[in-house]
Order: C-alpha cells, then structure tokens, then sequence
C-alpha cells in the first residue's frame, strides 16, 4: 500500500512539474543535449536562479539528473521517467477510449431502436 503512495506521489510531482512552460521548454533542451545550468539561463529572459529552481523541481519529479563537471551543474533528461509518465497516460487513454466506445454503442443502440437505453421515456408519461 504504502508504494502505491509513493508512486501517485511521484506521479503528482511529475505533471506539476511539467505544467509549467518554461519546465516543458527546459525538457526540450536537456533532451536534445546534456546543459550546464548557465547555459541554459542564458537562453531565458529570467536570472540564473530561477532557472535553477526550474531544474530544482524537474529534479525532484526525476525527469531529469544533474552532475558535476569541475565548476559547472549539468543536466540531462532522464527518459525512464518520461517513459513511466507515458504508460500512465496511455492507461487513462485506454479508460476514457473504453468509455467513449460504450457511450457511442448505447447512443447508436438508441438512434436504431428509437428508444433510450434507460427508458426516461416511459417515466416522463
């Protein structure tokens, strides 16, 4: 029980932190190339610390890792992460696809039989 937990706590974690533009656009580049923190301020219009904080909580939600290098904090993306996040949202996929299918079969059933499927009709007499 208490893992499920954990998971739904990384799971949160993980979609806060990518629903912020600038956190999504950061992705991006660590994807492309591994960034030292510097360079990638240099390519925003805000200070060097909030892009820090940016890579801070990317961090905490394990889309990416830093290390390292002499004087420099370099990041990188960490796909396993984004592979998990993927599988999560192909399953409310496949939910919210299972559920539409049973919608539209009652309403085609409906449209074909004239009636509704919980008879609303027969009570509204």
């Amino acid at each position: 029980m208490e893992k499920r937990k954990f998971e739904e706590d990384q799971v949160d974690l993980i979609f806060h932190a990518l629903s912020d533009r600038t956190r999504r656009d950061i992705m991006g580049k660590v994807g492309e190339s591994e960034q030292s923190i510097s360079d990638l301020a240099r390519q925003y219009e805000v200070s060097f610390a909030a892009i820090q904080k940016h890579v801070s909580v990317l961090e905490k939600a394990s889309l990416v890792t830093k290390r390292v290098d002499g004087r420099q904090k370099l990041v990188r993306n960490n796909p396993e992460t984004l592979r998990r996040a993927t599988e999560l949202l192909g399953e409310y996929e496949r939910i919210w696809t299972h559920r539409i299918d049973a919608i539209s079969r009652i309403l085609e059933e409906e449209d074909k039989t004239g009636k509704r499927a919980d008879n609303k009709e027969s009570r509204n007499k």
